[in-house]
């Protein structure tokens, strides 16, 4: 990338103000005109549980964490991977009275379908072949703390029932074992799969599902809140710069624009992964993004037009928070607050999208 002083618009200057990372008006120690800072090194772009960013959808978010972690309330994380779904439920965690007490994770596609019963509910010695020693199960861990179950969807069928029963019931027991085992576990749960589709199909059951779903919370996709992305690269930056010794000051607009502008098909993680690598790169203030390699991803189109599909995506996004409200558009559950907006602001982007609420049956 060429070094040669950039003379800043006022539309330019506008956009990456409105993103929190103003441009430089004059240079600075080598940087281009233009470039953008990555700030005062002592100031924190985090808005609450380590939760970097500053869009409405993302405040809503915390809005209702607030509202459901001092309960007891089984909450579903929704969201694509790479969201940060289990930072989310760290923080229920962490809100509530159970802080004190254990936070136990387990993702249920990471670990094999026949050891996962084991690792849930734990099992005595000699219940199967590699059983040489009893073991207890995370939900017996968890008593009194919280259950994080990421990649539910991944449960398979027939362990969803013992997991409604320790849902519904408060017991269980171990494999291999006739005694009956109470946990005072709170249940959250995340995925990144349709649910509701995954039920019509039969590959997950209704009442598991409709257990689960007490308290959803979406956390939208890292293309529809660009205004979080600025933060989130002075955040990984600073944090990777000072791991590897790096004096990285600065980044220019031309990478900035670039990565505001992709649709990041992985998220946060992609992001992070991406300015790791960029730190690893510069050698010297500027931080060196591989912008080539954006295009690069798994997934969608990659760089978002204003028209294109970004809008597309702002649709299916608006589409399927109104699904998952059953198309209720205001109040503490409604669309308009999932999504970080007012009601007038829904209802215009709606008209706009050409969203109309189907006919209901009968």
């Amino acid at each position: 990338m060429s070094m040669s002083a950039h003379v800043v618009t006022l539309a330019e200057a506008d956009r990456f103000e409105s993103l929190g990372l103003p441009p430089m008006r004059a240079s600075l120690g080598g940087a281009e005109i233009g470039g953008m800072l990555l700030g005062d090194p002592t100031s924190d772009d985090t808005i609450g549980e380590g939760i970097v960013g500053r869009s409405p959808a993302l405040r809503s978010v915390l809005e209702q964490i607030k509202m459901v972690a001092p309960t007891d309330a089984t909450v579903l994380i929704c969201g694509e991977t790479g969201t940060g779904k289990e930072l989310i439920a760290k923080a229920v965690h962490n809100q509530s009275g159970r802080r004190a007490h254990p936070f136990v994770k387990c993702n249920c596609a990471a670990i094999p379908t026949g050891l996962l019963e084991s690792e849930l509910f734990g099992h005595e010695k000699g219940a199967f072949t590699s059983a040489v020693s009893q073991r207890i199960g995370r939900f017996e861990v968890a008593s009194r703390g919280t259950i994080f179950l990421d990649e539910i969807g991944e449960a398979p069928l027939e362990l969803q029932p013992k997991l409604l029963r320790v849902l519904q019931e408060r017991e269980f027991e171990r494999l291999g074992s006739s005694r009956t085992i109470h946990t005072d576990a709170r249940l959250v749960t995340a995925t990144n799969v349709n649910l509701p589709g995954m039920v019509e199909e039969k590959r997950f059951r209704a009442d598991l599902y409709y257990r689960i779903n007490v308290f959803p919370i979406h956390i939208p996709p890292l293309r529809a809140r660009p205004e979080d992305i600025p933060p989130l690269i002075r955040h990984f930056a600073r944090n990777f710069a000072a791991r590897m010794g790096r004096r990285i000051k600065w980044v220019s607009s031309t990478s900035m624009d670039a990565l505001v502008r992709y649709s990041w098909p992985g998220n946060i993680r992609e992001l992070q992964n991406l300015i790791e690598r960029a730190v690893i790169r510069s050698i010297g203030e500027r931080l060196d993004v591989p912008v080539s390699e954006i295009d690069e991803g798994i997934g969608a189109p990659k760089v978002c037009g204003p028209q294109g599909t970004l809008e597309e995506a702002d649709r299916a996004h608006i589409l399927a928070t109104l699904k998952e409200t059953g198309w209720v558009l205001s109040g503490p559950r409604g669309a308009a607050q999932r999504l970080g907006i007012n009601r007038s602001t829904l209802q215009f982007r709606m008209k706009k999208l050409g969203i109309e609420r189907p006919p209901l049956a009968g």
